[in-house]
Order: structure tokens, then sequence, then C-alpha cells
């Protein structure tokens, strides 16, 4: 398992986070958004600490806490209660709209940091991949002409959750992939406990069965599990290649919606997944300087 190339590891971090928004959706249908976006990080908090106590995990050091902290205020806290708000209104369709910009942002942000310097062909197909991607989910139900209040939250989210990503994949190369988001759940879990203290104490919570089970892959899935594949690719890297797989997860989503949400899949929906994987492919595959 530990030859795996880190576009592999990528892949499977976006395959599991690909059914985040689809489930997200299901989840805020009966149960309140703040518990649903720091709820599952209490949970998943719960599981990071018990694998940090049985491996006896060595804290982080110095600037290694900040870079936990950047982690945990994006994606831990800043994208699951950003989108689960946002998801109270917007479709998953259209959420994906606005989370197809995500692979972009993450590049640039990776670029910025580590002061890699991508050939032309690998912004040329970022750039391609972000269009197909947009074009993709906006022909699926989405709407990009204007921003709504659910788009700023979207938008913000996508801020945030790349910086995270960024800054997450360069403290797994020290600290370790699991062990990155393991920290980061740890250390922003008294945010997310009174958060959802604040939603639980005097209130009556009655989800369906089906939110409850979304809520529980959510928890488990996409705020721990999904983030040790997902940091161990970007940490192998090369992080603005691997950043890149993300432009799949629209088509992933939107696959998961029509089976989930009962969305109808045309032939628009192949020949625009093609597009996304194949500019994703181009991009991945395409070679980077170093400066």
């Amino acid at each position: 398992m530990k030859a795996l190339p880190g576009a592999l590891w990528g892949f499977l971090g976006v395959l599991t986070f690909s059914f985040t928004v689809p489930f997200t959706r299901v989840a805020v249908e009966t149960l309140p958004p703040v518990f649903v976006g720091a709820g599952r990080a209490v949970v998943a908090a719960l599981l990071a600490g018990i694998a940090l106590w049985l491996t006896r995990s060595a804290l982080p050091r110095g600037r290694q806490w900040i870079q936990v902290g950047v982690v945990a205020g994006g994606a831990v806290l800043g994208f699951p209660l950003l989108t689960s708000y946002a998801l109270t209104t917007a479709s998953a369709s259209h959420s994906a709209v606005v989370i197809a910009l995500l692979p972009a942002a993450t590049a640039v942000i990776a670029v910025l940091r580590t002061g890699q310097r991508p050939v032309r062909t690998f912004w040329l197909a970022a750039g391609l991949g972000a269009l197909a991607a947009i074009g993709f989910a906006a022909s699926q139900g989405g709407s990009v002409d204007g921003l709504r209040g659910a788009d700023l939250l979207l938008l913000a989210a996508v801020m945030v959750c790349a910086a995270a990503y960024a800054e997450g994949g360069l403290l797994a190369r020290s600290l370790g992939s699991w062990q990155t988001i393991s920290w980061a759940l740890v250390l922003a879990s008294p945010v997310t406990v009174a958060l959802t203290a604040g939603e639980v104490v005097g209130k009556q919570i009655d989800g369906s069965p089906a939110s409850w089970a979304a809520f529980a892959y959510l928890a488990v899935f996409s705020m721990f599990l999904g983030f040790i594949v997902w940091y161990r690719g970007l940490a192998i890297g090369p992080m603005a290649q691997v950043s890149q797989i993300q432009l799949v997860q629209p088509v992933l989503s939107i696959c998961w919606a029509a089976m989930i949400l009962q969305e109808h899949i045309t032939w628009q929906t192949l020949l625009g997944g093609l597009a996304v994987v194949t500019c994703a492919l181009l991009a991945v595959r395409s070679k980077n300087h170093v400066s």
C-alpha cells in the first residue's frame, strides 16, 4: 500500500468526498445545519482522539500548530458549516457549480506556498478542466448567472477548504497524513462541541433515518477517513497536479445525487463527465518545474 502513487491516493480521497454534497443535502433535510456541520466533526474528533491515543502519536511542534490551525479552520470548521447552510436552500447540482472551483483554488494556493512553477500544459489543462466542470454542473441544473446567498457561502467554503488542502498537504509530509487531520479535529473540538451542544441542549433533534445515515457517513468518511487518504496523496504529490483530481468530484457527486436524490442523468452527463475526467488526467500527468 505504501507504494501507491500520490494520484491514486488522491483519487481515493476524492471518491470519498464525492458523496459529501448529496449526503449533506439529505442530512439537512431534517437535521439542523449547524448540528450537521459541527456534529460530524465531533464524532470524527472522537475517532481521531482514540487513534492518536492508541498510537501514542507525538504532538505537533512549533509552527506545525499554525498549520494544524489552518486545516482546522478550513476543513473542520469552515467547509462543513458553510456548505451545510448553503445546502439548506441550494440543490446538490447547483452547489457542484461553485465547488468545482476548488481544484483551481487549491492549485494556486499550493503554488504560492511551495514555489512550484507548473508548465503551461498544466495551467491549460487545469483551466479547461475548471471550465468543463462548471459547465457540466451548470448543465445539470445549476446556475452561474449571478450570486445568491448560498453562492457566497459556497465560494467562502471553497477558499477556506483550498487553504486547508494546501496547508494540510504540506504538513502531512512531516507530521503524517492521518495525524494531520486528527490533530486538526482535536484542536477544533472545543468549538465543534460547543456548537453541537448549543443545537442539542434543550432541543429535540428529530432526524429521519436517512438523515442520520447520511450524517454518519459525513462524520466517519467525509470528516476523517477521506482526509487521511487525501492528505497522503497531496503529501506524495506533486501537490498542484494531485489537487486537479478534484475535477472529477462534480461528476461523481452529480452521479450519486442522481441515485440518492433521484435526479435524471442525460447524455450530456456522460459527455460532460468524459470532458472533465480527460482534463483532470491531462493536468495530473503534466510535469512541473520547481523554482
